[in-house]
């Protein structure tokens, strides 16, 4: 069976402010865990004014109190700008909180610009270079102490809250495979390797003590609406961010616009379009028909939804129309069993 997941960026709708994106992402988890949704996770990102989930740790315990049964983690937390250590108790902390629902997603990327990546790391070439060690240091931090083991994270020891790693290249396909954990692709963002690097995952996969055989989450930008043209209309509020993000400039979540025409140049078009191309936007028949081409073609165990979706009441009908999709039919014989 595959599951159905939902990350939330906790976007800074234009006109709003972080309260109330907060309080947003709290309802969107809540109705999340209604539909049965498998979780729902956040995502470090930093300097952006249209994101308020830079203290991400302190969000998801937002959530996690607003919530029963849901999974709830990091898609993900940008271990280099952290040390292991101050992550270890935050997530065992998470953990005692919400015991058995926690995950650790972690990248290797900054989440924001060079300029706030000195700020947060200071040293970004050492924070990347050291990411598979501060991995390895922080599973053995999750996990029960060694008998010499000098450095305890209280919370976190014995936690064993489960770790996933995050790409969107090669080099964390390589790294997962090694280490026997679990694999998220950030192909909602980054297509181009998407293919390659899960081939790599899955040929090169080391079973260990946390995972027995591959395991694949890939991700889509997920727009639902009750007509193709209303989820073009919403889609257009992602399409800005893309075109704002490759301006440098910063703004808030962009509301829809009648016609991106007028917004971005033929370049930036053809890159935005193909950036976003595995995105499922559209009607329930729309949505249904390009999810299962993309589900066939990767193979994947479980789907991430991001629904960049600028007024909340449309981004949870959005998340009620994808749960009501045939291929979500599983999870929802599952809830009733």
């Amino acid at each position: 069976m595959i599951h159905f997941s939902i990350l939330d960026l906790s976007p800074i709708a234009e006109g709003g402010n972080a309260r109330e994106a907060l309080n947003q992402s709290r309802r969107l988890a809540q109705k999340a865990e209604e539909l049965g949704y498998h979780r729902i996770w956040l995502a470090e990102h930093h300097g952006m004014p249209g994101i308020a989930s830079a203290a991400t740790a302190v969000v998801i315990g937002h959530i996690g109190a607003a919530t029963k049964r849901i999974r709830i983690g990091s898609g993900g937390i940008m271990l280099p700008n952290h040390s292991p250590l101050v992550i270890a108790e935050q997530f065992g902390t998470l953990e005692a909180l919400f015991p058995g629902r926690v995950d650790l997603g972690l990248g290797r990327a900054p989440g924001t610009d060079m300029r706030t990546a000195r700020a947060l790391r200071r040293n970004l070439d050492a924070g990347a270079e050291n990411f598979p060690n501060d991995v390895i240091e922080l599973h053995h931090l999750l996990g029960h102490p060694r008998q010499d083991q000098a450095i305890l994270a209280v919370p976190g020891m014995n936690a064993q809250v489960p770790i996933w790693l995050l790409g969107s290249s090669h080099y964390s396909a390589h790294l997962a495979a090694a280490l026997g954990l679990p694999y998220a692709f950030a192909s909602h963002f980054a297509p181009d390797m998407l293919m390659d690097a899960l081939a790599i995952y899955r040929e090169r996969f080391q079973p260990s003590a946390t995972l027995a055989k591959p395991y694949v989450m890939v991700g889509v930008m997920g727009v639902a609406a009750p007509t193709d043209e209303e989820a073009d209309y919403l889609f257009t509020s992602a399409q800005q961010q893309f075109v704002n993000l490759r301006r440098n400039v910063r703004t808030q979540f962009p509301k829809p616009a009648k016609s991106m025409e007028s917004i971005w140049n033929d370049m930036e078009r053809v890159n935005v379009e193909h950036t976003l191309r595995f995105a499922a936007v559209g009607s329930p028949q729309t949505v249904e028909r390009k999810l299962a081409g993309f589900l066939a073609e990767t193979g994947a165990d479980e789907l991430i939804i991001s629904m960049p979706i600028h007024d909340i009441e449309a981004r949870l009908r959005s998340a009620e129309l994808f749960a009501a999709l045939p291929l979500m039919q599983p999870i929802r014989e599952n809830m009733a069993a």
